[in-house]
């Protein structure tokens, strides 16, 4: 989910579903480029590493990413997190608008790694609303593709992402569930204005997608593998803590990942973990086998139950993995991702594709 809300934003007049869903569906293409570049930080990095409990060593010690080949430090494969949601905010504040909330959940999230982020790179990212679909039956739904190229302060591509949304445009949100969001959303009583610093020309409709793909670092070696090549098994523990920790970082104040109040208010079934943060997770462990977080070149993940975390416990997110297949030309492999909440699945369709040496 996305939130957050800019308090200088204009009213969105009240559209019925279908009015929402053509206003929408004419929008697709629309692109434009986010005006302000976000600079990664060595301790950002560090905090987001932190965040989804990965202690590769090309997160926290120059020394060791010098080691591996880099001139900084790495960030994690889902860093992107750390300032993606200002650029979606924006999309479904200035543009797409029209949707609360509440009517939104993340489904799919596909990143396609052209070369790793790094401590110093200035990312500039240009965004489009890629696709859309109304569906009237058996209820109202809207399902929307953004997309997102981000590039370096060299113009060189850094990342491309795509994240799948569906909308419950007919479902009224309790003018009581407003007011007690009201009163537990971070406040802000005025954002300050940082001013136009990308001065490149706007990302335009029909340009081609950046087709670069990282190299193998120090990734394993590809003629250890073999398909159906199982991983050993992992959990990580989550609590509050982690969740309010995460939500932090990546500057997402939604309550339903802290506040049993609103989840109440709103007939959820409990506090939930980001999905970015589960697959954040899912990273963190496939970069313990290969060796080398700058070797992912995809990651893709379908999102299908959210993990439930209690306010007076820790939970486990169980992970599992196997190698799906392997293309000797290139020397990539496909790597299939299981993550369950005991017996439940959190994700549906998960795999990472690896550049290995």
């Amino acid at each position: 989910m996305f939130s957050g809300s800019d308090p200088d934003a204009a009213p969105v007049e009240k559209l019925s579903p279908d009015e929402l869903a053509e206003r929408t569906h004419n929008l697709v293409g629309y692109h434009y480029t986010v005006d302000d570049y976000y600079e990664v930080g060595r301790e950002e990095v560090r905090k987001h590493a932190m965040s989804v409990q990965d202690a590769h060593p090309t997160h926290w010690s120059e020394a060791a990413a010098a080691e591996y080949g880099y001139d900084s430090l790495v960030a994690a494969p889902t860093f992107v997190s750390a300032f993606g949601i200002t650029a979606q905010r924006y999309l479904f504040e200035h543009v797409v608008k029209g949707y609360d909330l509440w009517q939104i959940m993340q489904t799919d999230q596909r990143l396609i790694f052209h070369q790793p982020m790094k401590v110093g790179d200035q990312l500039i990212c240009d965004v489009s609303l890629d696709s859309h679909r109304h569906m009237s039956k058996p209820e109202s739904l809207d399902m929307l593709v953004s997309k997102n190229v981000i590039w370096n302060q060299h113009d060189e591509p850094v990342m491309t992402t795509y994240t799948s949304l569906v909308a419950r445009t007919g479902v009224e949100v309790d003018p009581e569930l407003v007011d007690q969001l009201d009163h537990v959303m971070a406040k802000c009583d005025k954002f300050g204005d940082p001013g136009k610093t990308v001065n490149r020309p706007p990302a335009q409709p029909g340009q081609p997608d950046p087709t670069q793909s990282p190299g193998p670092g120090k990734a394993i070696d590809f003629d250890t593998l073999t398909v159906g090549q199982e991983f050993a098994p992992k959990s990580f523990l989550l609590t509050r803590g982690n969740l309010v920790n995460y939500a932090g970082v990546v500057g997402d104040p939604n309550p339903i990942h802290f506040s049993d109040h609103v989840v109440q208010a709103a007939k959820l079934d409990g506090v939930v973990a980001h999905g970015m943060q589960t697959m954040g997770l899912g990273a963190t462990y496939v970069s313990e086998f290969i060796g080398d977080p700058g070797a992912f070149c995809e990651y893709n993940v379908r999102f299908t139950s959210p993990v439930y975390v209690p306010a007076d416990d820790y939970t486990s997110v169980d992970f599992s993995a196997k190698v799906k297949s392997l293309d000797p030309e290139t020397r990539k492999g496909t790597i299939a991702l299981t993550a369950k909440q005991g017996e439940r699945k959190i994700f549906g369709r998960a795999t990472v594709v690896v550049q290995f040496n």
